[in-house]
């Protein structure tokens, strides 16, 4: 990686918070399912964008681990959704060559859930195109915990000094590990917050904050973030040289 600062005009990782498909249902006056059964079209066209752009990987936000805090019947919806989307997408996935992966502690979804997740990854393994990563009962603060369990099991066997630990072996046991670092967060709904999301892997991210609720994202808003990011000077933590003269 050079010393210079980098501008890169495309993204290869973007991650997505796919916020806002409960205030997009009460604006339909309709239930709160009927939005979240709306967003599902928002990821396929995202899952699309991302194809034709010829991204390495796009990371979806579509369950956090607090999200259980809702009711019993949105999430019941929200579980049975996944099933059917799931099971719907999954050989058009296939037939496009994209990888899926399911980020996140998929041990609290039921077994019929699991299963048909284990399928899926293991029929899509071997794809050489798109990484669809779908972070579900995710949280970044979960997958920090769970990578530092593996480091700490390493130190009990002798296999790891407690002194020898750095960056780079925490970066080995988070998730998406073998990826490309995160380039690009996009959030929609008007929300300016990161909601527990990738807390390791988005250190050194782009940020793009939309008003636009998920059911409405398209090709548009997914093009005015490629600009927005397309603008900026990436320079990881490092100042530039017209930085260091004007300070």
């Amino acid at each position: 990686m050079s010393s210079k600062s980098q501008q890169t005009s495309q993204p290869h990782h973007v991650a997505i918070i796919m916020d806002g498909n409960g205030r997009w249902a009460k604006n339909q006056q309709k239930l709160r399912i009927f939005g979240h059964q709306a967003g599902v079209k928002a990821v396929r066209s995202a899952v699309s964008f991302a194809v034709i752009h010829r991204f390495k990987a796009l990371t979806l936000y579509a369950f956090s681990s607090e999200n259980w805090n809702r009711s019993n019947q949105e999430v019941s919806a929200l579980m049975e959704l996944f099933v059917r989307s799931l099971d719907n997408e999954i050989k058009s996935l296939h037939h496009h060559k994209i990888r899926l992966r399911i980020i996140g502690d998929t041990s609290r979804f039921g077994i019929r859930l699991q299963e048909l997740i284990r399928r899926s990854e293991s029929l899509t393994s071997k794809n050489k195109g798109l990484t669809l990563n779908i972070a579900a009962n995710y949280s970044g603060r979960w997958d920090i915990i769970q990578g530092v369990r593996k480091l700490a099991t390493r130190v009990k066997e002798g296999r790891l000094h407690p002194e020898e630990i750095n960056e780079d072996d925490l970066c080995q046991v988070v998730c998406m590990s073998e990826l490309a670092p995160v380039d690009l967060v996009i959030r929609t709904g008007g929300e300016y917050r990161i909601s527990n999301f990738l807390l390791w892997q988005i250190a050194y991210a782009e940020l793009f904050f939309t008003d636009v609720l998920w059911p409405d994202f398209n090709d548009a808003v997914f093009e005015t973030a490629l600009n927005a990011f397309a603008q900026r000077e990436r320079r990881f933590g490092r100042i530039t040289p017209h930085d260091a003269n004007t300070s």
